[in-house]
């Protein structure tokens, strides 16, 4: 992630549900899950992840309710072009039920976040060029380089690799979930990451390699 920003009716929550609402987003996003992502690449996610949480002076629901009464959510997640395919399922779905916690220990019913459209969710990509950290443009590779940076330094073994497009830890030694970029090696977890890194890079695949 880059940057969630979240949308709240005017007094809706107070500063400190504002808080744990972003606490909770961001750690509830970035877990160890599996183990399949390496540790040291989420914390180094953590620290170019940010959340900011609005409160709007104006808000108009197009079906005229009053937007703080139950509270309306509005969440923008925006991420690199290259990573947003994969997270299209699970992030609404994340996102949601992080909301409904938050409405849960408001003593609210958190179940009408699924029964009414009161929680939008909407996950923007970064085209290439659009991001800039340390004062210069970073592409999504200077973004991968940078949060898998910790853990390759760590001395991981030669055989293995940070996915660059999911950040997945992953093993070099399948060439069908490797290609090759400007003389550097690169592995996949799976060959749609694969097929998204060849897309983006102007890579072409073989029919057999492409499925």
């Amino acid at each position: 992630m880059l940057l969630i920003d979240v949308y709240v009716p005017k007094g809706a929550l107070s500063e400190q549900e504002q808080q744990e609402l972003g606490r909770r987003l961001i750690d509830t996003l970035m877990v160890e899950d599996d183990g399949s992502h390496a540790k040291e690449v989420i914390d180094a996610q953590r620290t170019i992840t940010q959340v900011l949480v609005h409160e709007p002076a104006t808000w108009v629901l197009g079906d005229r309710q009053a937007p703080a009464d139950p509270p309306r959510y509005l969440v923008r997640v925006t991420v690199p072009a290259s990573w947003r395919k994969d997270m299209c399922e699970p992030i609404p779905r994340i996102v949601t039920g992080v909301l409904a916690e938050t409405e849960r220990a408001a003593g609210r019913d958190p179940g009408r976040l699924e029964r009414e459209p009161h929680a939008v969710v909407l996950l923007e990509g970064v085209t290439e060029g659009g991001i800039g950290i340390f004062g210069r443009e970073m592409s999504s590779m200077d973004l991968m380089e940078l949060v898998s940076r910790p853990y390759r330094d760590k001395g991981a073994e030669k055989t293995e690799a940070i996915d660059p497009v999911c950040g997945m830890a992953v093993t070099l030694d399948d060439p069908a979930l490797t290609l090759v970029h400007e003389g550097v090696r690169y592995g996949f977890c799976n060959g749609l990451c694969r097929r998204a890194f060849a897309d983006e890079h102007g890579l072409s695949l073989s029919r057999r390699d492409a499925s």
